[in-house]
């Protein structure tokens, strides 16, 4: 059944070595927040009224978010009483999609629960997977039991994202909701991208250092001892860093003799 909303595949579109990168995405929250309608309404831009409220099942939906082509599949559950056997969904999804009704007040109490699993979740295995809390049914704003500002402090009580959208009327918000998800996971993933160390290399071997020059000690600074580098052949930095090339003259004020030259990265301090 998961194909029955799913967008069909074409033939000898994509090697088979080079499969789309998956995005799983699980909704939760209590009967009659409308979570099947949004799934049904992003995958297929219709939107129904009658479901089956105990059918539970995976749908797939080849997506072009910013640009970058992505296998979205998304679990619409069916718990009955609030959060019961997490298990299936907790381990399974990247990111989730938590729904109360606007005009049901019961439903945005039963969904903290379920924010309250997600936390526990995440402080228990170390993975803290996106969250989206979402105010659904908008279009029933004259019988709104749920203010925004509710939705947003509680998003912000357990640092989710939170939207109001409505599976009856605008297409364009529903999708963009199930595209922001993809777009947390892949920032999740940026960020947990191991840090590449900068650093700074010559092409060619360094040439012969010239004699050591002490610098004076002022301000009970302890002397330290520089080489003189020549500005003609050591020039070429690699663009990596950024760096330039700058001259610091290093001498007594009182001193009549020549001063020394340093070729110095610019940005570095002598101490």
């Amino acid at each position: 059944m998961s194909s029955m909303f799913g967008k069909p595949r074409a033939s000898g579109e994509r090697p088979p070595q080079s499969p789309l990168p998956e995005c799983k995405v699980a909704i939760l929250g209590c009967r009659g927040a409308g979570k099947s309608a949004l799934t049904v309404k992003f995958l297929t831009k219709r939107f129904i009224s009658e479901y089956d409220p105990n059918l539970e099942d995976t749908y797939s939906s080849e997506e072009l978010v910013d640009q970058q082509p992505v296998l979205l599949k998304v679990m619409d559950t069916a718990d009955q009483d609030g959060p019961g056997n997490c298990e299936r969904y907790l381990c399974w999804a990247s990111a989730f999609l938590v729904v109360y009704s606007i005009d049901d007040r019961k439903s945005f109490e039963g969904c903290q629960r379920y924010l309250e699993v997600l936390a526990l979740h995440a402080r228990g295995c170390q993975r803290r997977c996106p969250v989206l809390l979402l105010g659904n049914k908008l279009d029933m704003e004259q019988y709104r039991q749920v203010p925004s500002a509710e939705g947003m402090s509680l998003a912000s009580r357990f640092g989710c994202l939170f939207h109001e959208v409505s599976a009856c009327q605008d297409f364009a918000r529903v999708q963009h909701v199930f595209h922001e998800a993809v777009r947390e996971v892949r920032r999740r993933a940026e960020w947990n991208l191991p840090v590449r160390p900068l650093f700074i290399s010559e092409e060619r071997p360094c040439p012969p250092v010239a004699t050591p020059v002490a610098l004076p000690t002022h301000h009970s600074l302890a002397t330290c001892t520089f080489n003189t580098l020549s500005t003609v052949n050591y020039k070429e930095i690699p663009s990596v860093a950024q760096a330039k090339l700058v001259t610091v003259k290093s001498s007594r004020a009182q001193s009549k003799r020549k001063a020394p030259t340093l070729t110095l990265l610019k940005g570095f301090k002598i101490f």
